[in-house]
């Protein structure tokens, strides 16, 4: 293998690494959001009490902690039509606001492809389900998980959304969409944008049916 090719796969393999144990800033992401507002309270967790649970128990990535459970459940008669969920995932870097990334003072949650966003959540050690349960949870009709993607090497903070109708919890990956791939040298954030909103707007329309699929 010739040095370059070398010192390139190990730049690489470096910033992967660093981006899945990287902290991920709940505070400064909630600040960052001019709307909607988060829900509740400016950090929700699952029942990964760490980095290294989060790794070696992805079931614990899947369920939220007693004590978000217990704001959430407050706030569960508060039907909504569209849930967006911000996590860490395996890339917390990928989860906080590209626009503040950029020199942006603040950044905007999808558009609910003009239907009413009910509320946003900001949670830490998430896995993709973990949305499910929050949805559930606030009676949405969608839930839209925006997550640190499960990392490629020449793209560490590539960010994911996963759309999920009538969300609840057991649900498998099969009931989902997913918008992948967004990042700088992938899919750009507006054009992401455009497609999550569609996706909203037709899945809802649709009822869920297989062929919104």
């Amino acid at each position: 293998m010739p040095t370059d090719a070398l010192l390139a796969f190990t730049l690489d393999h470096a910033r992967a690494r660093d981006a899945v144990h990287a902290a991920f800033d709940a505070p400064h992401l909630v600040a960052g959001l001019s709307r909607p507002r988060p829900a509740g309270q400016p950090r929700f967790a699952s029942q990964a009490q760490n980095r290294r649970d989060y790794l070696r128990r992805p079931d614990l990535g899947r369920m939220l902690d007693a004590d978000s459970r217990r704001v959430l459940d407050k706030q569960s008669g508060s039907a909504s039509e569209i849930v967006i969920v911000i996590g860490d995932g395996l890339s917390p870097a990928a989860g906080q606001c590209p626009r503040r990334r950029t020199g942006s003072p603040s950044c905007s949650a999808p558009d609910g492809g003009g239907h009413p966003i009910g509320h946003v959540v900001v949670a830490s050690g998430a896995r993709v389900a973990l949305g499910d349960e929050i949805g559930a949870v606030l009676g949405a009709r969608m839930v839209v998980m925006l997550i640190g993607e499960r990392l490629g090497l020449s793209a560490p903070d590539s960010l994911g959304a996963y759309l999920t109708f009538a969300p609840r919890t057991g649900l498998t990956d099969e009931k989902r969409n997913c918008v992948s791939n967004i990042h700088g040298g992938g899919l750009s954030y507006d054009e992401a944008a455009f497609k999550i909103a569609w996706l909203v707007r037709e899945g809802i329309a649709r009822a869920g049916s297989p062929a919104w699929r």
